[in-house]
């Protein structure tokens, strides 16, 4: 390593130098609304913790007893001998609760994306993806030997073009690809047009609804059912570590065919461990409470509501939207270094917030990125907002 550290380490004061610096804040306390830091207690608004069952009784309670149950871990990767009865369950009750034939399950979405492409397509064929798609779509298509196309955001006409492209380029199979809900704009995906053009070329559709399963559209059950395209929806990819108990695992869910050929060329799932057996049964615990009550969402949906409404006359600028993720932004040269400094303001006064800037999204477009919770209070939202007056008229 010698000579190499002194690279590194010059690479480091860089990113220090430009701001870019991630540090982690340590919390003391289980996950939840109101939790512990080493710098105190703390509201707790930049968790992708939805519904508010991080640390839900029935969900801790869950994970207990598979404990003695199930045992620790599984030691194994799924089809060696890591596949016990309550994973194919919880597989068939994600496939049951999202509307495809069957499910499969991953150590993570990032994993469940890193899998998908590589399997699905070849070189014979393409993949079109939204500019602002996750990092780990961008990943496993870059995984993938299929053609590449890229349209800007929920740009229609753009994807239309990209399409008229891949039919040009000769391609096999083509498969459009979005995030449901996208993470720094709270933005939903124009599904039903996305599906029109994909039946106009003959293409299949791919959604990762990280951000949308368990509290976005009827029941919970994501962003195809809230856009009206359940059916036309061809696979989907998801989490068990937001909404759904904040845990750890992803999933793909779509027809048996691609499930059953993900159980034999899926590299994540060959090669990585089988989700824990705590983690199983406690996010089976999360998905029934997901699917079973609507007074979370309804509480959450209140939230989100208040708090727009509340900023909007403080006279900050958000990105519109009904999502839980609110950006609050702050645009120009300067909104990185504003953004900052609000957000740790913000923490010395009692509210966890995070703030977002280049190359995390578009320079100039520095946001704090606000996640309400089915957890957080009516009083929690106001004072969430109140911290935000007294840091920006402390900042400048």
């Amino acid at each position: 390593m010698y000579g190499v550290k002194d690279q590194l380490r010059a690479e480091l004061d860089q990113i220090e130098a430009d701001g870019l610096t991630k540090k982690e804040r340590l919390i003391t306390t289980p996950q939840a609304a109101h939790i512990g830091t080493t710098q105190g207690e703390a509201l707790n608004f930049c968790a992708n913790n939805y519904l508010g069952l991080a640390n839900h009784p029935d969900i801790v309670a869950a994970a207990r007893e598979a404990l003695d149950e199930w045992g620790f871990g599984m030691a194994s990767v799924r089809f060696i001998c890591g596949t016990q009865t309550q994973h194919r369950d919880l597989e068939k009750a994600i496939a049951d609760y999202v509307g495809t034939e069957d499910a499969i399950l991953f150590p993570s979405c990032f994993d469940a994306n890193g899998a998908i492409f590589e399997v699905l397509l070849t070189a014979e064929d393409a993949v079109i993806s939204d500019a602002l798609n996750h990092a780990s779509i961008i990943d496993g298509v870059r995984l993938s030997k299929a053609q590449r196309f890229r349209y800007a955001n929920r740009d229609m006409a753009e994807l239309r073009s990209r399409l008229e492209e891949a039919r040009e380029a000769g391609a096999r199979r083509t498969l459009i690809v979005t995030d449901g809900a996208f993470s720094m704009d709270g933005y939903l995906a124009p599904l039903e047009e996305i599906c029109d053009l994909a039946e106009e070329f003959g293409a299949l559709v791919m959604v990762d609804d990280s951000h949308a399963t368990g509290f976005v559209g009827e029941g919970g059950r994501g962003s195809h059912e809230a856009c009206g395209v359940m059916d036309r929806v061809d696979i989907l990819t998801g989490t068990l570590g937001k909404a759904l108990g904040g845990g750890s695992g992803g999933y793909v869910a779509g027809p048996v065919e691609v499930v059953e050929l993900l159980k034999q060329r899926g590299r994540p799932y060959l090669f990585s461990n089988a989700v824990a057996p705590a983690v199983v049964a406690g996010s089976m615990k999360a998905l029934e409470i997901a699917r079973d009550s609507d007074e979370p969402r309804q509480v959450l949906r209140r939230n989100a509501e208040l708090f727009r409404s509340l900023m909007d006359e403080a006279g900050f600028e958000l990105l519109p939207g009904e999502h839980a993720i609110v950006p609050v932004m702050f645009p120009g040269d300067d909104g990185a270094r504003k953004a900052a400094e609000i957000a740790d303001a913000m923490l010395a006064k009692g509210v966890y917030v995070i703030a977002f800037s280049f190359p995390v999204v578009p320079r100039g477009q520095a946001r704090i990125r606000v996640q309400l919770s089915a957890a957080h209070s009516e009083d929690d939202v106001r004072a969430c907002v109140d911290a935000f007056v007294a840091a920006r008229d402390e900042v400048g």
